[in-house]
C-alpha cells in the first residue's frame, strides 16, 4: 500500500486548519491535527494514527478528503439517509385517503368501521406498500396527511327498559 499524505495547504487553509485546532466540535480538532502533522511533519497514516489513537484507515480517509476537498473536509457531512424511508409515497397516500372515505365492507372486511390494523392489511392487500406495515405506520401516516384518527367508540345499549332511569341524575 502506498504512504498518502496531505498536500501542501494553501495559507487560508491553514488558517482553517489552526482555527481547527481550537474547535468545540473533536470531529473538526482531529481532522485539523491529521492534516497538520501530515502536511507539517510529514507523517504516514501509520504514525499519526498510532499519535493520535484513531486507525490508519480512519487517517486515510482524512488525507484523501482533505486532498479532494480542502478545508471543507472538517465540516461534518449530514449522516441522514437520502433515499425516501416512508411506507407510503405520495401517490399510496392519496388512495389510502380514498380508501378511508369508504365503508370496510367494500374492502371484504368483517367490520363496518375501520380499524388502524385493518387499514394496514388492505393497504399491503392493494399494493399501497411493499410489505404489512404495523398499526403504528399507518397512525403516524394519517397524522402527516392530516386526518384526525380516532379510536371508534362503541356504545352500550342495555335491554333493560328502565336503564335511562337508572343511569339518570337521579340515581347515579
Amino acid at each position: 500500500m502506498r504512504a498518502v499524505y496531505a498536500r501542501k495547504p494553501s495559507k487560508e487553509e491553514r488558517q482553517a486548519l489552526k482555527a481547527g485546532l481550537k474547535s468545540s466540535a473533536g470531529f473538526t480538532v482531529r481532522r485539523s491535527q491529521i492534516i497538520l502533522m501530515s502536511a507539517d511533519e510529514n507523517l504516514t497514516a501509520k504514525a499519526i494514527s498510532e499519535r493520535i489513537g484513531q486507525s490508519d484507515q480512519q487517517v486515510r480517509t482524512v488525507l484523501h478528503a482533505f486532498n479532494e476537498k480542502g478545508a471543507a473536509c472538517l465540516k461534518p457531512k449530514s449522516r441522514t439517509r437520502h433515499d425516501d424511508q416512508r411506507a407510503y409515497d405520495d401517490q399510496a397516500r392519496e388512495r389510502l385517503r380514498e380508501i378511508i372515505r369508504q365503508s370496510p365492507r367494500v374492502h371484504a372486511c368483517e367490520s363496518s368501521l375501520w380499524t388502524l390494523e385493518m387499514l394496514a392489511e388492505v393497504s399491503y392487500k392493494k399494493g399501497l406498500t411493499v410489505y404489512r406495515v404495523h398499526k403504528d405506520t399507518v397512525s403516524q401516516t394519517l397524522m402527516e396527511m392530516g386526518v384526525n384518527w380516532k379510536r371508534a367508540k362503541h356504545w352500550i345499549n342495555s335491554p333493560d327498559e328502565q336503564y335511562e332511569r337508572k343511569k339518570s341524575v337521579e340515581t347515579g
